[in-house]
């Protein structure tokens, strides 16, 4: 006998553990969405950086100027600037 509902005897410590298990399992859950969009987006960085990174390197800058400067023409700056780019 005693195998029916309440035939563990947990009482309300069973309610208790429950509910404290669901709150884990729902915050496991949450965290594991955020920390992927998080990587996703972080990824999505990493491929158009080197975009980015043109704009700080000192040789494109300078190249730049020169040809903003007119001492080199429009060919010049192409070809030195694809060679600059490690594409």
């Amino acid at each position: 006998m005693g195998y029916g509902w309440n035939g563990g005897d947990w009482g309300w410590g069973g309610w208790l553990f429950m509910v404290v298990m669901m709150v884990v399992f729902w915050a496991a859950i949450i965290i594991a969405v955020v920390l992927a969009v998080r990587y996703t987006r972080q990824e999505h960085r990493h491929f158009t950086s080197p975009t980015l990174d043109d704009r700080h390197d000192p040789a494109l800058r300078l190249l730049e100027e020169r040809f903003a400067r007119g001492e080199i023409d429009a060919d010049e700056y192409v070809k030195r600037r694809d060679i600059l780019r490690p594409h």
